[in-house]
């Protein structure tokens, strides 16, 4: 106990220059969290947040763009599917539901999407949930200029039922490109803590025969969306040998999530470098760390040679200065690990606006158990040339 008093005290004499070599340390395991932690929460909530689908069938184009555009709501359709296409995926008998996706108007900003009641009364997101209408609400019915409103974005555009709102072209807000047609709220969905949160559900015939629409629109879709059933194992190969391999229309992403997360595998580069800067900052804190406590303990010979007359082994001189490097490091374990919890609720807010995914801070990692392990050591390391310079000083030479 008199050991840590003494490194307190030593550490308090020297607080700006110990503030400064915690915060370096701070930055380091804020980065190596985000990079490490974050980066594979965010790999997991993308491929868990595939809608309960096995597949997305769209134009001839890039997989990632029609999983962006079908799943998560983020891109443009790169082009049209007649709803002959949807007919005959949804009657083969591997599949065990098929829902069109029609996209290409806007409310203030917020995308519709046309699809068909079913999706909303019969599909499961994930297993044994299903979409759930708020309060007294109801699904829209097909044919009528009726809207369903996912939870986020009724908050975010403050709409209720009974309210209605006039569409606007395109994906992007234009005050100048609003349609005719003017849609009731009929229902809002409960949170799902999926895309389908972030956007207006509308009856598919809405989009396709939306005023201003091109003609080839009304007999045409986006995407659909593919549940194989659970038997049909060689589903996903039969199908894609019929459209991507035979075919040169149309493209099956599957299976859905893997698009997303062969786009983080090609940014795995980026996350190594983020990691090697995070290690170069540790590192440089760590020379920081034993710069400063060796300094400090040649200035600290006269003290060290009086606590060593008056009985202080050399044991304790050495532990003295550990502790020190140790207390350094645990400040800057606690401040990173602050920084980490404020980052990483703005990133997951972020996160949950503009893509619909969930992001769970303490989703079990590896990066909670070595990143704190790893600073420890360094902070460790960083102090045995400071507490061998104390551990060899010589008390009659020095008194």
């Amino acid at each position: 106990m008199t050991a840590w008093r003494i490194a307190l005290k030593g550490l308090r004499s020297r607080v700006l220059s110990s503030s400064v070599t915690a915060g370096s340390l701070a930055l380091s395991v804020c980065l190596l969290l985000l990079v490490w932690g974050f980066k594979a929460e965010a790999e997991r909530s993308f491929a868990a947040a595939d809608g309960g689908f096995d597949a997305v069938l769209g134009p001839r184009g890039s997989k990632l763009q029609i999983v962006l555009n079908a799943l998560y709501h983020l891109d443009e359709s790169p082009g049209l599917l007649r709803w002959s296409d949807y007919e005959q995926i949804k009657s083969n008998p591997m599949v065990a539901a098929a829902y069109p996706i029609a996209v290409g108007d806007n409310y203030q900003g917020i995308r519709l999407v046309g699809t068909v009641s079913e999706y909303l009364t019969q599909h499961e997101f994930r297993e044994g949930q299903g979409f759930a209408i708020a309060g007294s609400g109801r699904v829209f019915s097909e044919g009528q200029l009726e809207a369903v409103v996912g939870s986020q974005a009724a908050k975010q555009l403050k709409l209720k039922v009974g309210d209605t709102f006039h569409p606007y072209h395109g994906l992007q807000y234009d005050a100048n490109a609003r349609h005719e047609e003017l849609y009731t709220v009929v229902g809002v969905l409960e949170p799902t803590g999926t895309p389908g949160d972030r956007v207006i559900w509308i009856p598919v015939a809405g989009v396709q025969n939306m005023s201003g629409h091109a003609a080839a629109a009304a007999n045409s879709v986006s995407a659909v969306l593919v549940a194989f059933k659970p038997g049909a194992r060689t589903a996903g190969f039969q199908l894609d040998m019929l459209y991507n391999r035979r075919g040169d229309r149309l493209t099956l992403a599957w299976p859905a999530s893997q698009s997303v997360l062969r786009l983080f595998e090609k940014l795995s580069w980026f996350d190594l470098a983020l990691r090697g800067i995070a290690v170069l900052v540790a590192l440089i804190a760590a020379a920081g760390v034993t710069a400063t406590l060796y300094n400090a303990m040649s200035e600290r010979r006269r003290d060290i040679a009086v606590w060593r007359a008056l009985g202080a082994r050399r044991r304790v001189v050495f532990a003295i200065a550990t502790m020190e490097s140790l207390g350094i490091s645990l400040c800057g374990l606690a401040l990173g690990a602050c920084l980490y919890l404020v980052s990483g609720y703005a990133l997951a807010a972020v996160a949950r606006e503009k893509a619909g995914v969930m992001l769970e801070l303490f989703a079990p990692n590896a990066a909670f158990l070595w990143v704190p392990l790893g600073v420890l050591a360094i902070g460790f390391l960083a102090g045995l040339a400071p507490a061998v310079k104390a551990y060899r000083v010589d008390v009659t030479k020095d008194l």
